[in-house]
């Protein structure tokens, strides 16, 4: 098949410089794309206000009240678990710290044994019958001095990079804020700009709801997988024995929006706790155990089923949107894979030029 060489570099370079520009522009797109999530999901209840004659304005700041007020309401329901899990975390450490140290101690001693047993035969085939030892070469060791650790810095760095992210949550407020009170204005204009044609018009409607449907039904399937992670995570470390079992649930059902990397991080956590209280690596690794089944059982058949049903996507597709968007952005990239890759699937669906993509996409 001829093939046009001109093409295909021209569209390599454009597809580099488009991921360059996306990983150049994270600090604008990422707070952005999440305001656009999140406005369509809090979108339904803004309609619903409006359906029984509550001005759009009013339901809008009412919505985010609630919002904001359950968010804090929560945080400040379970500051007593967390600030013991906090203030237990440098005595967590100082106990895993000596129980690696003692399993090391014990592993370097066998292994010393092994080196001694080893030297001794190197030794036996080297020298010569009845001669003298060959002499070692002579070995030379290099020093590489390392940076050494300044808490001014990592202070002044940890500020910066709290303020930054005060700042981004305070755009991604106002941007919800303006988004809920536009109501389908930019739908609306959306749909002028398609074209004078009725059928791309309706080709954009068709799209535009697509989008909102998806991306309102992957956001309950988070609310609904969050909240069974945390109940179960709840029920698991209570029967074990863990304390402040709540506020480890809470932290098991909030670090489970970020696929893979979030249940790592609450087994790694939930086992430094129960290694601290315990004092005991086998109630560690029941800890940690649990926490991976549960984070295994919801992801795996909860979350798959639902996200079968929401867009029917090909599970290969999704794990490599979610390693190329967090290779580009870390967490949030992770975090906003999968809505990414919804709103691809739904537009390459309803345009024809985009068919092939719909293809590879779908299960």
């Amino acid at each position: 098949m001829p093939s046009d060489a001109r093409g295909t570099s021209l569209g390599i370079l454009a597809m580099l410089a488009s991921v360059f520009a996306l990983s150049w522009a994270q600090n604008f797109v990422v707070p952005l794309l999440l305001g656009i999530v999140i406005s369509y999901t809090l979108s339904p209840v803004v309609g619903w206000l409006e359906a029984i004659r509550i001005p759009r304005g009013i339901g809008t700041l009412v919505v985010l009240a609630s919002v904001l007020s359950a968010i804090g309401f929560g945080t400040y329901s379970l500051r007593g678990e967390m600030q013991t899990i906090i203030d237990q975390l440098p005595d967590a450490s100082t106990r895993f710290t000596a129980g690696v140290a003692r399993i090391r101690t014990s592993q370097n001693e066998n292994l010393r044994t092994i080196q001694d047993a080893a030297s001794k035969v190197e030794k036996a085939t080297v020298q010569p019958a009845g001669g003298p030892t060959a002499r070692n070469p002579a070995t030379t060791h290099v020093i590489v001095d390392q940076p050494k650790f300044k808490l001014s810095d990592f202070l002044w760095k940890s500020s910066l990079g709290a303020i930054g992210a005060a700042g981004q949550a305070m755009m991604v407020v106002v941007l919800v804020t303006f988004l809920l009170l536009s109501g389908d204005t930019f739908k609306r204009k959306l749909v002028r700009l398609s074209g004078p044609s009725l059928s791309r018009r309706k080709i954009t409607v068709r799209i535009l709801n697509g989008i909102n449907g998806s991306i309102q039904q992957y956001m309950f399937m988070l609310l609904v997988t969050n909240v069974l992670v945390g109940v179960l995570s709840w029920v698991a470390f209570r029967w074990i024995g863990l304390e402040n079992a709540g506020g480890w649930a809470v932290v098991a059902g909030l670090l489970h929006i970020v696929p893979y990397l979030g249940p790592a991080v609450t087994a790694g956590a939930t086992a430094m706790a129960a290694f601290m209280q315990f004092d005991s690596f086998p109630p560690a690794l029941l800890i940690a155990g649990a926490s991976l089944a549960i984070a295994t059982f919801v992801g795996t058949f909860v979350t798959t089923w639902m996200t079968g049903r929401i867009a029917r996507m090909n599970p290969v597709a999704v794990f490599v949107s979610l390693l190329f968007w967090g290779w580009l952005w870390g967490v949030w990239g992770m975090l906003l894979s999968v809505p990414i890759i919804v709103i691809v699937s739904v537009i390459s669906q309803h345009v024809e030029a985009l068919h092939p993509v719909a293809e590879l996409l779908g299960d």
